[in-house]
């Protein structure tokens, strides 16, 4: 099954048997903004205006559990996230299209989280609310409740220590911006950096100027080009688990199953005593943090 479909194919859907359930997670990262700017704020945006039938999904707080040691968006208490899925009418027969403001992240969260617990029909909008041509409805709608209940473990989930091996033994993508993985700049966790041997993929390459995804052909051929392929173990983190969920879809997109470290660069770097690699070499820089945790 596709994890991704097009707005046109939505729309269809949406008239057939079966329409899908529609979950709007719409959510942008809080960095520093002008003194006295608001934050963005997710419901309002969804209230202004969402595709007919969309119940709106809090990423920060049914998506995720309060930040602390195990990053800034670490895995939702899952008796919670059951009942936030319940209460927007998902149940495990039914489909769910999820989508968000276009950037594609907090869908994919979604997405990942639903599919990691259980479901086995999700798909994202691909291009988001955006790609979305048919009419915008304001009214909060009261789906029946749904029956899904979560069990972790269909998909692949990395911690720190299986993040680390990956690195090693597999393939592990690092999905944040290219300065970032180099430890050039860090706008937001303790030090810049990397994991050591993780391999730079920024998601927006995995993307169209629309913000829809690559063909899937052209998905394939860059993780080839980094070393992932089907045939290989892959996992993938970001700063927070939020982009790398969208690099995780990219994969799925490709073809090549992908595990997911949820913590990511938040959980790892508040750990001192875990190695921080910088540069553009995976190989080079897994030495220099060799040579640095040995100090």
């Amino acid at each position: 099954m596709n994890a991704i479909i097009t707005a046109s194919d939505l729309a269809s859907a949406l008239t057939g048997q079966q329409p899908p359930v529609l979950l709007d997670v719409r959510w942008q990262l809080s960095l520093a903004k002008t003194p006295g700017e608001p934050p963005f704020d997710g419901r309002k945006a969804y209230e202004s205006g969402h595709v007919p039938g969309a119940v709106y999904v809090d990423l920060d707080r049914e998506l995720a559990s309060a930040p602390g040691s195990h990053g800034r968006h670490p895995l939702p208490d899952l008796a919670e996230f059951g009942t936030a899925m319940r209460r927007a009418g998902v149940s495990s027969g039914t489909p769910v299209v999820v989508y968000d403001g276009g950037q594609g992240w907090a869908a994919a969260r979604a997405w990942w989280l639903l599919r990691w617990t259980g479901h086995p029909d999700v798909r994202v909008l691909d291009g988001g609310l955006p790609a979305w041509r048919g009419p915008l409805e304001t009214s909060v709608p009261t789906p029946a409740q749904g029956d899904f209940q979560p069990v972790p473990g269909a998909t692949g989930l990395l911690d720190a220590d299986g993040a680390a091996a990956l690195a090693r033994s597999g393939v592990l993508l690092d999905a944040r911006a290219g300065e970032r993985y180099r430890g050039e700049v860090e706008p937001i966790d303790p030090v810049g950096g990397h994991i050591p041997g993780a391999v730079s993929a920024p998601t927006n390459e995995n993307v169209a100027p629309d913000g829809r995804f690559l063909p899937a052909e052209e998905l394939a051929a860059r993780f080839k080009s980094l070393g992932a392929s089907e045939d290989t173990r892959v996992g993938v983190y970001c700063g927070s688990g939020v982009s790398a969920a969208h690099e995780a879809l990219a994969l799925a997109v490709a073809g090549i199953p992908a595990d997911l470290y949820v913590g990511s660069w938040s959980e790892w770097s508040s750990d001192p005593s875990r190695p921080v690699a910088v540069g553009a070499d995976p190989q080079e820089s897994e030495r220099r943090a060799g040579r640095s945790a040995g100090d």
